[in-house]
Formats: C-alpha cells, sequence, structure tokens
C-alpha cells in the first residue's frame, strides 16, 4: 500500500503493543477502528494524527485555550466531509508504513481530505513541530522516542 499525505487511515492494534506509550488514543470503540487518522508523510515515518468525533468536548478545550493563550494551535475543529471533528494534533505520533491497518474509505473510495484543509493541517503540524525543537513541547506522546523506536524497526 502506499500511504500518502493527505489521506485517512487506520492503524493496527500492534502498534500500540509494540509502542506501548499510555499517552497514545487507544485505537478500539464499540468493535470499530478508532479513531481515523489523517497521515503526513515524512520519507519514511509517517506522522498519525487522529480524529473525534467528540466534538462537543474539544470546543470546551479550544475555548478555554483560546481564552488563555490567544489561540489554539493543538486542536482544530473542521468539517471533514460532512461532518465536524477534532483533528488533535497534541495526540500526533509517528508511525511506519507496516502498522497501516487499511486506508479509511468514503462512498467506496480513499477518503482523502480536501486540500484547504490538508494544508491547514500541515502548517499547524509544522507549527508545533517547531515549537518542539525550541522546547515548548505541546505533543501528548513522547514523539521523538516512538520515532527513534520506528527509525530502529527500519535499520
Amino acid at each position: 500500500m502506499k500511504v500518502k499525505t493527505g489521506y485517512l487511515y487506520h492503524i493496527k492494534d500492534e502498534f500500540f503493543d509494540v509502542v506501548n506509550d499510555e499517552n497514545l488514543m487507544a485505537n478500539k470503540e464499540k468493535g470499530h477502528k478508532r479513531p481515523t487518522y489523517f497521515t503526513i508523510r515524512d520519507k519514511d515515518i509517517l506522522w498519525f494524527i487522529p480524529l473525534s468525533s467528540k466534538v462537543d468536548k474539544y470546543k470546551k478545550i479550544v475555548d478555554k485555550k483560546i481564552k488563555k493563550y490567544g489561540k489554539c494551535n493543538t486542536i482544530l475543529i473542521r468539517k471533514v466531509f460532512d461532518e465536524e471533528s477534532a483533528i488533535l494534533l497534541q495526540n500526533t505520533f509517528p508511525t511506519l508504513e507496516k502498522y497501516i491497518d487499511h486506508i479509511h474509505k468514503r462512498n467506496g473510495k480513499p477518503a482523502k481530505v480536501p486540500s484547504v484543509l490538508q494544508k491547514d493541517i500541515e502548517k499547524n503540524f509544522k507549527y508545533m513541530i517547531d515549537l518542539k525543537r525550541h522546547g515548548n513541547n505541546l505533543f501528548f506522546t513522547d514523539i521523538d522516542k516512538i520515532k527513534e523506536q520506528m527509525l530502529k524497526e527500519l535499520r
């Protein structure tokens, strides 16, 4: 499977067993593969950004962050296809292609987010990565540790 930036995917349970990070979101909900992940390809590493349908829960968090900091780049509330979703950049983690379970489909076709939304997600992701490089980590997971673990698997 050729994994591409901008498409939505689901991850195998095996990834969570291998990484064993308690800060990762759970993979299953009521027997379905959840959450769905927006994917950014960075050479051999894939960055998975979870999408949540629990929009009301995350809107409250976004509102608090905006009141405190004047903005919120860690959670985006956007329309993905026909429904609002919370795009949880704060829960981003790196993975490898071998841990992809399947591509998310919509109307029988691979689900790709519109390019305007894709650019918005990528811009905020890059902003968070830059902040991390300068000592301000907004990610819940230890992305450096997981990335190193994934790179070791590739060697």
